[in-house]
């Protein structure tokens, strides 16, 4: 039967004019198959599992696209970034907040405490940092102390600085015959606390040396405590760091640079050292293990320091200070006699 249009009635089966019933042709049969398998909530861009994991993934992808920007550089010279990551460094204490922003070395953030004391230092600061137009911010007392940390005295200032820009080895030296200077280095193997790196740089700076050059691995970097013991010595000695440490070393030699280790058992005695007017880089070891077997064998001598028996042995940082202020102390002398 038909309806008042003339057509089919919904639903209705037609007949072919030999009475067969026509189908559809399968035009439907997809919409009969279903959708599938659900799919994990983690896949699914709407679900809060599937939210966390698009998170996931953009925080790995940043990660990796860090990694490459901080990899330490080959023989291309290209620049490298601190072991620590992208973290920023805290620079306190007025003498290396001021010694920072001399050296125009880039800061985001300036912060100063409430009601601080003015002195020359401090005016010297804040108008740098204006004039670098560095955001300054007043803080209270305590959080500043959370700031600089527990350990830290940041006398009412701390500067707020980027990953420290390592040097290469090699760009370091040939910088410095290409200066027609002396070389005389500082490297450390071993030596894992930021003070005494920090009074490392201070006393290369102090006598005179052109750099200081740290291993990639099992070793101190740059860190806010190195620059605060540096007392600001850091903004105008460059630190270097050796993917490879003995490998490095090697390298100096081929271009002329005696390698002197310290070692309370060495065989060459400091005062009067013979190699001082030549170009050399000093090694100093950690005061628990000393010199590592592979670096010792690489040094052209091993040098002692004579010390009264009541004392074991010296930190670190002395040791490379006596040593520096020894070789500067003959330079002037082989100066003077010309």
């Amino acid at each position: 039967m038909k309806n008042s249009g003339g057509k089919p009635r919904a639903g209705a089966v037609r007949k072919s004019k030999k009475g067969a019933q026509v189908g559809t042709g399968g035009h439907g049969r997809k919409a009969l198959e279903g959708r599938g398998p659900t799919p994990k909530a983690e896949d699914r861009d709407y679900h809060p599992a599937g939210k966390a994991k698009a998170l996931r993934e953009r925080a790995a992808a940043k990660a990796a696209r860090s990694g490459r920007d901080t990899a330490p550089r080959g023989a291309s010279g290209a620049s490298r970034r601190a072991k620590s990551g992208d973290e920023s460094e805290i620079v306190t204490g007025r003498n290396s907040v001021l010694e920072a922003l001399r050296a125009d070395i880039p800061a985001s953030t300036l912060y100063v405490a409430a009601r601080v004391e003015f002195d020359d230092r401090m005016k010297e600061i804040l108008s740098i940092a204006t004039g670098r137009a560095i955001p300054i911010l007043e803080v209270m007392r305590p959080e500043l102390d959370r700031l600089a940390g527990r350990d830290a005295v940041h006398q009412g200032v701390a500067l707020k600085v980027p990953p420290y820009e390592y040097a290469h080895p090699g760009e370091l030296l040939d910088r410095t015959l290409r200066s027609s200077e002396t070389p005389l280095f500082v490297a450390l193997d071993g030596i894992t606390d930021p003070r005494n790196l920090g009074a490392i740089i201070r006393s290369t700076a102090a006598f005179g040396g052109q750099g200081v050059i740290v291993p990639q691995r099992r070793s101190v970097g740059m860190t806010a405590a190195a620059w605060k013991t540096s007392a600001g010595a850091a903004a105008g000695t460059p630190v270097a760091m050796a993917p490879n440490l003995t490998q490095t070393l090697k390298e100096f030699k081929k271009a002329g640079v005696f390698v002197l280790g310290l070692d309370g058992g060495g065989d060459v005695s400091l005062p009067g050292l013979s190699f001082a007017d030549r170009p050399v880089v000093i090694v100093v070891g950690s005061e628990g293990k000393g010199l590592s077997r592979l670096v010792t064998e690489t040094c052209d001598a091993v040098v002692s320091i004579p010390i009264s028996a009541a004392t074991e042995s010296l930190n670190a940082g002395i040791a490379a200070s006596v040593t520096l202020y020894e070789i500067a102390k003959l330079r002037a002398e082989a100066r003077a006699a010309k």
